[in-house]
């Protein structure tokens, strides 16, 4: 049976767009390459997220529980495989997976969210060619060699939430950031485990002895030289586009004014601004919300009755 909605995407967003598509009656097919909320699972802290959260591993058990729920219930099917391109077609839309299959639907609603970005994606940054450093999110800190600083570069928001998911970890965090990040940095830096230094440019190059020397050259000051077995990426993000009538804006993220109208998108894709998990979930609701009135001619009811002009008397 053709779906009337399909998401791709069971993170925040999606999970979120699922919830409120299946409480409206819609028939809905989830697609996901992973597990269901799998990044929220990584999470180590959270503390701005409505319910009580404190970690993101019970969150995304949470997550999971109500797709497993819907699905129990015939309100949901689960579609294990990654999606490459959504097409817009004159009565629906198209989702075509890695496998080759086709799912047609209605509508299609894209929340991919975003994933790390190259180290030589950053115009400050030179490094090698192919090079992926594991994320600082992801990262516990048995990883860090004690006594040995690792260093980081870049000083997005994951910095901060690592620090306080870890109040007790005898780390030591050499972060190299460009100046784009330092409004960033005023949350960590009073942590005495964090030793931030703004930089114009740095250079990272991979030995044979399986050590990083990264030459940093500081905003202000002489250069520095750094040996680490510890490299690890915290460069922010970037969308995770799909092929086809998916349309991004010059910055890569996709707004959703601007895409066709049975393409909808939620999430982190839209902004690189409104990345958290509690925007995610309402934009992913408010999506499938629209989607259902759009779809039935219903127009916005909470627009303010106009006012009526008086007429004056004959």
């Amino acid at each position: 049976m053709r779906a009337e909605l399909a998401v791709v995407g069971g993170g925040p967003a999606g999970v979120a767009a699922v919830l409120m598509a299946a409480g409206l009656g819609l028939r809905t097919v989830l697609v996901e390459t992973g597990r269901v909320a799998g990044k929220v699972a990584e999470i180590g802290a959270l503390d701005n997220v409505p319910g009580g959260w404190s970690d993101g591993a019970a969150l995304a058990r949470a997550l999971a529980a109500d797709i497993d729920r819907l699905r129990a219930a015939g309100r949901c099917t689960l579609v294990s495989g990654r999606a490459l391109r959504v097409r817009a077609c004159e009565e629906g839309t198209e989702t075509e997976l890695a496998d080759g299959r086709v799912l047609a639907a209605d509508a299609v609603l894209v929340a991919t969210g975003v994933t790390a970005p190259d180290p030589g994606d950053a115009p400050w940054l030179d490094a090698p060619r192919g090079l992926r450093l594991p994320p600082l999110w992801r990262t516990v800190p048995e990883r860090i060699a004690r006594g040995a600083p690792a260093v980081v570069l870049g000083a997005d928001r994951p910095l901060g939430t690592w620090l306080r998911a870890h109040p007790d970890a005898a780390v030591r965090l050499d972060v190299l950031h460009s100046a784009a990040d330092a409004h960033k940095t005023e949350e960590v830096a009073g942590d005495s485990r964090v030793r931030l230094t703004e930089v114009r440019s740095a250079t990272v190059t991979e030995e044979d002895d399986g050590l990083f020397h990264v030459t940093a050259v500081p905003t202000h000051g002489a250069a520095r030289r750094l040996r680490t077995a510890t490299l690890l990426g915290n460069l922010g993000s970037r969308p995770a586009l799909l092929d086809g009538d998916l349309v991004p804006g010059p910055d890569g993220y996709c707004d959703p004014a601007a895409q066709h109208p049975r393409i909808l998108v939620a999430g982190d894709l839209r902004s690189a601004r409104y990345q958290r998990i509690v925007t995610a979930q309402g934009s992913g609701a408010e999506a499938a919300l629209g989607h259902y009135y759009g779809a039935r001619g219903v127009g916005d009811t909470n627009q303010a009755p106009a006012r009526r002009r008086s007429r004056p008397d004959a």
